[in-house]
């Protein structure tokens, strides 16, 4: 079987429909199970497969999708992780990612808060298993009739089995950037990131090099959201804020911030699990500047910028790939 062929499908037993996109390391084709039902299937590009560190992500990805299952977590029906017949099939996402609606324009502050909720119930459900995905950004976020579901989990690792620090510079926690691992603190900091975007329609720190955007991670801070989002409340506004904070102890936990959004919201918040956030991480290989991983995307239709910090996983992007580092501006 290939793995860059719809005819690879009919194999599995599925139905190919039409392609969805394709990234760097797979293919995306939506199709029909053996019971006629919708589904998005992955498939590993060649290349992928001979290269033992991305078929390491491809296997990590297929097993934690089909091991962690939560509403707000895109689930893995069935799948193989390694082989010439490695796939994956997940759930179907009509709508897209939110990378897609927010280059859109399409998104309003009620929206923008409940797919920030679901984002953060996401992570309650992780963290609390002990399991930091160190990839939260637009493109791995997944939306449904306006809900969301985190997904993509080639990065994602267990504490207390440890893994590759990886991250995508624009949504990266400054002590990825130490080269000091990553933590579910981090995982935080890259959620105020998205917040924060979503809220204002701007990134909070940017740069035109990844030498100046490592620079603005580690020691800049954006402006105020109570200054740039007056309808947002003020304890909300504070508290993506500390999500900032440079030292990752001083950071809120998720379920700080799904109680946050939801009462922005006024919606009354379930309590959420209790979050497993370790002093230390478990030892793994850092990923600093001193490496040269493949570029992280950023937004379709563009080509690679310089090398950066690797992102496990891959959006597919129909019609080109993202620029790690293309600067977002206000509309």
């Amino acid at each position: 079987m290939t793995s860059q062929g719809s005819q690879g499908l009919h194999l599995l037993g599925f139905t190919p429909q039409r392609l969805l996109g394709s990234g760097n390391t797979s293919v995306v084709y939506l199709a029909l199970d053996a019971k006629g039902k919708r589904v998005a299937i992955k498939l590993p590009f060649d290349q992928t497969l001979a290269d033992p560190a991305r078929a390491d992500r491809f296997a990590n990805e297929v097993r934690l999708s089909l091991q962690l299952k939560h509403e707000k977590l895109v689930v893995g029906y069935e799948g193989v992780p390694f082989g010439e017949g490695a796939y994956l099939s997940m759930r179907y996402f009509p709508e897209g990612t939110l990378a897609r609606w927010m280059d859109l324009g399409k998104l309003g502050l009620p929206e923008s808060l409940r797919i920030l909720a679901d984002v953060a119930e996401a992570l309650c459900f992780l963290h609390g298993r002990g399991v930091v995905h160190q990839d939260v950004k637009p493109q791995n976020v997944y939306l449904d009739d306006g809900r969301a579901a985190l997904g993509d989990f080639g990065a994602a690792y267990f504490v207390t089995q440890g893994g590759p620090t990886a991250g995508s510079p624009f949504y990266m926690a400054p002590e990825v950037y130490r080269g000091e691992g990553t933590t579910t603190a981090s995982d935080i900091y890259s959620l105020g990131v998205l917040a924060y975007e979503m809220l204002t329609d701007t990134r909070p720190f940017n740069g035109d090099s990844y030498d100046a955007l490592m620079a603005a991670h580690l020691s800049s801070y954006p402006r105020p959201l109570t200054n740039l989002v007056p309808d947002l409340p003020r304890s909300t506004a504070m508290l993506i804020e500390k999500a900032f904070s440079k030292n990752a102890a001083d950071r809120p936990h998720a379920q700080d911030l799904k109680r946050a959004f939801e009462k922005a919201l006024g919606v009354e918040s379930a309590e959420p699990e209790a979050a497993v956030t370790p002093e230390k991480p478990a030892a793994r290989a850092p990923l600093g500047r001193h490496t040269t991983p493949p570029s992280a995307p950023a937004r379709p239709q563009e080509s690679a910028a310089k090398p950066a910090p690797t992102p496990a996983t891959d959006e597919p992007a129909k019609g080109g790939f993202w620029n790690a580092l293309r600067r977002r501006t206000s509309r």
